[in-house]
C-alpha cells in the first residue's frame, strides 16, 4: 500500500525514476517476507540479462538487487492493481503468439538500454519447478542481440532453510508453474518461513557464435551458458543481501 501510494501520488515518468520506484518496492517486499538473497557475481549494468525462470517472485529478486526493466506477458497489463503498476514500473510488454511482437518489443528493450538500465527477461517463455529448464524462445533474445548490447547470463534457484511441515516444497510451494491458482499459491508462499534466493550472473557477456539472424543456434547458446551457472549453484561463495 505504501509503495502504490508513493507511485500514485509521485506518478514517476522517466524510466531510471520507474525502475529505482521498482528496485525500492522489490528491496522492501524482500525485507517483509524476511527473504535472503544470496547472489554471485556482478549485476550487469547495461544490456540484457537472461535467467532461468521458477515463479512470480522472480521478478521481485531481480528487481531488489538492482534497478532495472522486465519484459513480461502482454496479459499482465490487464491484471487489476498489479498490471498498473508494472506499467507504471516502465515494463515492456510482448504478446506471446503474436507474429511480430518481439520485434515490437525491440524498441522498448532498446530505449531501456539507451537509458543505461539492464533489460531482464526470461527465455524460457513460463515457469518451472525447477526439475529441468524448457527450451529458450529465440525472438526477444534475437531482438536483444541485433540492438548491440551485451546479453549476460544469469540463474536463480530458491532453497527452504527452515521447517514448514510435511510436504512443503520449494518444486511446489516456491515455484509457481503449470495450472496452479495464483491466489491460494500465493497465500501458501507468504506462510513460508526461511525461504532463501540464489542469484548467480556469469563473469561476463555470452560470445555468441553468431549475430542474431541465426536466432535458434542463438537460442541454444544462450540456454547452455544458463545451464552453466546452474552446476555451481550449490557452492555457498556468494554474498548475502541484508533483508532484515
Amino acid at each position: 500500500m505504501v509503495a502504490g501510494t508513493e507511485l500514485a501520488v509521485k506518478r514517476p515518468q522517466t524510466r531510471e525514476q520507474r525502475a529505482d520506484w521498482l528496485h525500492r518496492f522489490c528491496a522492501r517486499a524482500m525485507r517483509g517476507m524476511g527473504i535472503e538473497i544470496d547472489f554471485v557475481g556482478r549485476f550487469p549494468e547495461r544490456g540484457s540479462v537472461i535467467s532461468n525462470h521458477l515463479s512470480y517472485v522472480d521478478i521481485v529478486v531481480f528487481a531488489a538487487l538492482h534497478p532495472c526493466v522486465f519484459v513480461a506477458k502482454a496479459e499482465i497489463a490487464a491484471w487489476p492493481v498489479v498490471g498498473w503498476m508494472t506499467t507504471m514500473s516502465g515494463t515492456v510488454y510482448v504478446a506471446r503468439g503474436h507474429g511480430g511482437s518481439a520485434m515490437k518489443a525491440r524498441r522498448g528493450m532498446q530505449d531501456t538500454v539507451d537509458a543505461g538500465l539492464p533489460v531482464v527477461f526470461f527465455p524460457e517463455g513460463t515457469t518451472t519447478n525447477g526439475r529441468q529448464m524448457l527450451k529458450f524462445h529465440s525472438g526477444l533474445l534475437a531482438q536483444a542481440m541485433l540492438g548491440g548490447g551485451p546479453v549476460t547470463a544469469a540463474h536463480v534457484r530458491y532453497s527452504l532453510v527452515a521447517d514448514n511441515g510435511p510436504g512443503v516444497s520449494v518444486a511446489d510451494d516456491v515455484c509457481y508453474w503449470g495450472n496452479r491458482n495464483m491466489l491460494a499459491h500465493i497465500f501458501k508462499f507468504l506462510g513460508l518461513r526461511g525461504v532463501r534466493a540464489e542469484v548467480r550472473f556469469a563473469d561476463g557477456p555470452i560470445a555468441f557464435s553468431s549475430d542474431g539472424v541465426h536466432r535458434k543456434l542463438a537460442a541454444v547458446e544462450a540456454r547452455a551458458a544458463v545451464a552453466a551457472l546452474a552446476v555451481g549453484a550449490n557452492e555457498s561463495t556468494g554474498q548475502t543481501v541484508n533483508q532484515g
